[in-house]
């Protein structure tokens, strides 16, 4: 039987790691303590005394003894929920499971945390495991454990150590996403501000990951949970909503299936199954946001999914489909003829039944397998799994080599920059090209044949020179569409040219067209960006300022090492003039500033809230000028302090009981819930008259930051670089805890608002940001 030891994980040397198994007697999976899935179980009873001093050989011996080793190295410790901290591995290993991944994967996830958290060595992994498992546990230990100041520079930094990893060995990101599942679904443990940072950062990398490589079972469940903690109240209202209607929607559903089924099997395709297919919330919610819908508009739809037994029957039963219902032009796509990048096939279509659309899949049971469990599934995994296996499969990476080449060409030396093009590669295409060999492309929309070009290759994209789409010479410039067959013209004389950059669509394209004039003109680059700083400063006392102190800070704040950097970047784009120019008279304003003192974050908000006071706040509407809301025209209105809201979001008004005129409400605004509906009155933005008026509206802001003298003076510097007026500052502050500042800053839009969120979010000392109501 199995051996196990007694006591915590740190009294285990490294040195004495094999001589301390086998001290306490293992009868059976119940001496564990804690409760165990069927299938360890069942690996456990079967698994020969002694097992764990040598490398086993069988799949069971290899689980039983990763849990056990893993078992006696987390004995004592404990999570922040106060469970066991085995509970952990065995919940990853379990997730690695339900998606069919290897044993070898599995033990990995039994064991991803035992080099980081305890002493035993990836030498003693390799003794007891082999060297594969050796490998994953190193991959999935390299992923963390570097502490930043700057938050940005972190975050593409871990990226850049997964995608190295996952270079390597494509199943390292497997342990990872399970890891990072079981940490949402136990995130109620940690503080709400960690929650927050940790759901941000599972809905902008892990989720889009889980989906870029085809895992839609990870997907949909870690795009729920962070929805449930980054939005609580949308989460809430879809999930009640969709709740409340779920007996309609069965039985119509269940009409709709027995028809199909019968449909079906006239025709010989008895053996389909027809079922209800399950929408996610958060899918949901993004179509409602999107669509700007509410809830009833979207989710009458009906979703059926249809598996068959062969390709053939795919194309049969969609013909029965489409011959019981009335399809809805535009709405088929065929993924099974051109699959997409993540190896995704189906047929999908929409079509009208007993009145209301249906949406439907067709797909064959593998297709399915693979659709929920990606490279899980279908990677036929070489020694070490690297993906640079020939065949279809190894295509489906190519986005992933092409970020670890340009990573080691140090064109994702800005942190910014990197960041935007994981993002871009991690989600999904839009426009679907062709290779002149046939291979498929996936572009984002609105891309031509430079972003194609420098999708294929960095050196192909350099060497551009004309493009031939569907066989006819067309300029670079031409937006690609789908079915478009591309080929590069290429020439080793050509070279990319700065006019690239005013219609590329892709960050990929655009940054390698920097990267490139950054590296063959950097002293044009400097002369040119001299002469334009030059020609706004002017000449006088200009050499002093060029070599001061200030323009070094200047540089700094840009992320760049020195003026000459800073200069090179104005002259091919990498930083505005306007940044420059800001940043350089508020480091002037400090130096001639550093004789006074300096003021606390609590003197500089009253310092605001002072100035603020005599500025009167315009009038919402103003007689003899377009109403910049339609349905009001001619009648008293004012904005609701609760949900402030802006420009470009969805509005309704509500009619105030007295002569309290009419209030307009964002309609996720939570207080229309006591609003009765014939109170409310439909409404919308008047898009001519905001673009003419240019109006300014007060929005509220609560800010959690480290507590530091400068932080609020930065934030403000922040806002004033984008010309964002702060009419009211406050501060709360508590020894040993973030600190809160409250700011009201004037929008012109929603689009503005959620660039000014992600411009204080990114700075290093602020740990959360959200939009309050005013006067809350």
């Amino acid at each position: 039987m199995l051996q196990a030891v007694t006591g915590t994980a740190e009294a285990v040397a490294p040195s004495h790691a094999s001589r301390v198994l086998g001290v306490r007697q293992i009868h059976g999976p119940g001496d564990y303590g804690i409760e165990l899935p069927e299938w360890l179980c069942r690996c456990i009873e079967h698994v020969p005394p002694g097992a764990g001093d040598s490398c086993p050989t069988d799949a069971e011996g290899l689980l039983a003894s990763a849990f056990h080793f893993a078992f006696q190295l987390h004995d004592g410790q404990v999570r922040a929920s106060g469970e066991p901290y085995i509970c952990h591995p065995v919940a990853v290993a379990d997730l690695l499971r339900d998606i069919g991944a290897s044993a070898g994967v599995i033990a990995a996830g039994f064991l991803h945390d035992v080099v980081e958290d305890t002493d035993v060595t990836p030498e003693e992994i390799e003794q007891h495991f082999g060297l594969e498992v050796r490998c994953l546990v190193e991959g999935v230990t390299k992923l963390g454990g570097i502490h930043f100041t700057n938050k940005t520079e972190a975050q593409a930094e871990n990226l850049r150590r997964m995608f190295l990893a996952m270079a390597s060995d494509i199943r390292v990101v497997l342990v990872k996403l399970a890891d990072r599942l079981h940490n949402m679904r136990t995130l109620g443990a940690l503080k709400p501000e960690k929650q927050q940072r940790i759901a941000r950062e599972t809905r902008e990398i892990y989720g889009p990951l889980a989906n870029r490589l085809g895992i839609g079972r990870f997907k949909w469940e870690l795009e729920d949970l962070a929805f449930k903690i980054l939005e609580p109240d949308a989460y809430r209202d879809v999930q009640q909503q969709v709740a409340s209607k779920r007996s309609d929607r069965e039985e119509r559903l269940g009409v709709t299936v027995q028809l199909l089924r019968d449909r079906l099997a006239g025709v010989g395709l008895a053996d389909c199954d027809v079922s209800g297919r399950p929408k996610h919330l958060y899918g949901i919610w993004s179509k409602m946001e999107r669509q700007q819908k509410a809830f009833h508009e979207i989710y009458d739809v009906a979703a059926l999914r249809i598996i068959c037994p062969n390709l053939e029957s795919c194309y049969r039963a969609l013909a029965v489909v489409h011959d019981t219902f009335r399809p809805i032009p535009g709405r088929f796509k065929d993924y099974i003829g051109l699959p997409k990048p993540n190896g995704y096939q189906s047929l999908h279509t929409a079509v009208i039944g007993r009145h209301r659309p249906i949406e439907v899949q067709i797909r064959t049971a593998e297709m399915h397998r693979v659709a929920e469990f990606g490279i899980a599934a279908h990677w036929k995994y070489k020694e070490g799994g690297s993906p640079a296996a020939t065949g279809s499969d190894a295509e489906r990476f190519n986005w992933l080599r092409q970020l670890v080449d340009w990573q080691k060409d140090g064109v994702g030396d800005d942190s910014n920059d990197f960041l935007r093009s994981i993002k871009e590669d991690l989600f999904d295409e839009e426009v679907f090209v062709f290779t002149p060999k046939g291979d498929v492309v996936g572009l984002r929309k609105g891309s031509t044949a430079v972003d194609f070009a420098y999708r294929i290759h960095s050196e192909v994209g350099n060497h551009c020179q004309g493009v031939r789409i569907n066989d006819r010479l067309s300029p670079l410039a031409t937006p690609l569409q789908n079915g478009d067959f591309v080929q590069v013209v290429t020439s080793k004389s050509a070279h990319p040219s700065l006019d690239w950059l005013n219609f590329v669509a892709t960050p990929t394209a655009r940054n390698r067209i920097r990267h490139w004039y950054k590296k063959s003109h950097r002293d044009e680059n400097i002369q040119r960006g001299t002469d334009m700083l030059e020609r706004e400063l002017g000449r006088d006392g200009f050499d002093a300022l060029l070599n001061g102190e200030a323009m070094a800070r200047v540089a700094k704040r840009c992320n760049l090492l020195a003026t000459e950097d800073l200069l090179a970047a104005i002259g091919f784009g990498g930083v505005t003039l306007h940044q420059v120019l800001n940043r350089l008279r508020e480091e002037l304003r400090l130096a001639s500033a550093e004789a006074q003192p300096v003021l606390s974050n609590e003197e500089l908000a009253r310092k605001v809230e002072a100035q603020a006071v005599a500025a009167p706040a315009p009038p919402v509407n103003t007689h003899g000028e377009a109403s910049p809301i339609l349905g009001l025209e001619g009648l008293e209105y004012r904005l609701g302090g609760c949900c402030s809201p802006l420009p470009g979001e969805a509005i309704v008004g509500t009619v105030a009981l007295g002569n309290h005129g009419i209030t307009i409400h964002r309609q996720d605004c939570s207080n229309l819930s006591s609003v009765p509906v014939e109170r409310r009155l439909p409404v919308q933005w008047n898009p001519q008259a905001a673009d003419a008026l240019r109006r300014r509206y007060p929005v509220q802001l609560r800010i959690e930051v480290l507590d530091r003298v400068g932080v609020l003076k930065d934030i403000l510097t922040r806002l004033s670089d984008h010309r964002i007026n702060v009419s009211d500052a406050r501060v709360r502050t508590n020894p040993g805890k973030p600190a809160r500042i409250d700011l009201r800053v004037e929008l012109q839009s929603a689009h503005q608002l959620r660039d000014t969120l992600d411009q204080i979010r990114s700075m290093a000392d602020v740990l959360d940001i959200a939009r309050t109501g005013i006067g809350s």
